[in-house]
């Protein structure tokens, strides 16, 4: 197939797109050289979708372009500290799902906030792999906020100013999590069972650092201990800035549905901005769990893998109560080639096509052929083989689309 033909098709495929579907690129500069910099970057990873819609945009342009235009009726700015957030989405921290190149793509498609993996307070591990990895905030869209976890309030104080000096605008703790590994620590959602420890950490955290703490916890520890508004109305007093709050509870794991009447009862005793989470997966739901709640915004986990398009949808819902088509099937091969691209230059040619597999089987999930297709991108073991593998796809949904 004539690459040049494909580039042009998929050129004027996304320019129409753009009336409905605008992506959202930001710089933290007005310097035209910054368009020219990411042009030639974008261009070098997936020519046949970011060339295209870095050229809808002139350079005198570029930093202001925006998801989606703005309503008549505006909504109530979201402020963590001194930072006013664009709008009222933000991308959950998910262990081995929200590193730097899956955060710098959902912050370019419209998410408002985006934080980081959990990172261990314990300073054994400040050397690791993973938290290296995991502590590289390069290219991110302001602010940078970053999770830690851990049970000692020291401890945890120690890990914000570290974090801090390496880049950190926010300090997000970690109460939510409810994996076996990290309850077992005493950490994660495991601690909303000792109020008083709870108390211990915040205030110490919040007394280390300049910068914003913000929170994110669960409904309680069992649903016969919902005890969230307790822990909410302790994080209050200690200096908290924010509040996410998953509607499931540290025993629920992630099984059920999560419930909303806890969040609503938050958000009613408190007087910092809520995030609600759990089960969010549609512009819709987003929504209505806004008008059940009245939480200051959402916080979107699972729903956004595969998806990194889905909380700026949502953000243009929240905004206008219109919600704009997803990316075409050839633009998500786009999309899908240049995320896989990414990350093999961050985690290295034998993790990067290995942490690539995982993604692109969420990319792929809603094909009718996703089982096969997974299989035959699980066998690839070198980062070129990932990449033509990706653009055998995109000729096959150009070609569907000229059949249709």
């Amino acid at each position: 197939m004539d690459v040049r033909f494909l580039a042009c098709h998929a050129r004027n495929s996304i320019s129409q797109a753009l009336n409905t579907w605008q992506i959202p690129i930001r710089t933290k500069t007005n310097d035209t050289s910054a368009y020219d910099n990411l042009s030639r970057k974008r261009h070098s990873e997936s020519p046949l979708f970011y060339s295209a819609v870095l050229s809808h945009f002139p350079p005198s342009e570029y930093h202001t372009a925006s998801f989606s235009k703005p309503s008549s009726r505006q909504n109530p700015m979201l402020n963590i500290g001194p930072y006013t957030l664009p709008n009222r989405v933000a991308l959950a921290p998910m262990a081995g799902v929200s590193d730097l190149p899956f955060r710098r793509l959902c912050s370019e498609f419209g998410a408002g906030l985006v934080v980081s993996e959990m990172i261990s307070a314990n300073p054994r591990l400040r050397n690791s792999a993973k938290t290296q990895w995991r502590s590289q905030h390069d290219g991110e869209i302001a602010p940078r906020s970053v999770q830690i976890a851990g049970s000692d309030p020291q401890e945890m104080a120690a890990a914000a100013r570290y974090n801090v000096a390496r880049g950190a605008q926010i300090i997000d703790i970690n109460m939510g999590c409810p994996a076996k590994k990290v309850c077992r620590k005493a950490a994660g959602s495991a601690l909303l069972a000792d109020e008083s420890l709870v108390e211990a950490i915040l205030n110490a955290v919040t007394a280390a650092v300049d910068v914003p703490v913000t929170l994110k916890i669960r409904t309680g520890t069992s649903p016969g201990n919902r005890n969230g508004p307790t822990i909410a109305r302790i994080a209050e007093d200690a200096g908290v800035a924010a509040l996410a709050v998953h509607g499931r509870t540290r025993a629920c794991g992630f099984s059920g549905q999560a419930e909303y009447d806890t969040i609503a009862n938050i958000v009613a005793t408190t007087g910092i901005p809520v995030f609600a989470n759990g089960d969010i997966d549609s512009p819709e739901m987003a929504a209505a769990v806004i008008r059940h709640t009245g939480a200051a915004g959402v916080m979107i986990g699972r729903a956004a893998q595969g998806k990194p398009w889905l909380c700026g949808q949502i953000a243009a819902h929240l905004e206008t109560g219109r919600t704009p088509a997803a990316p075409t099937s050839e633009e998500q091969m786009g999309i899908i080639h240049r995320h896989v691209s990414q990350l093999h230059q961050f985690y290295g040619d034998f993790m990067g096509v290995r942490i690539a597999r995982k993604h692109v089987s969420w990319y792929l999930a809603a094909r009718a052929d996703a089982l096969a297709q997974r299989k035959l991108f699980n066998q690839l073991a070198h980062p070129q083989e990932q990449l033509h593998f990706i653009l055998q796809l995109s000729d096959i949904e150009f070609e569907k689309e000229l059949a249709a």
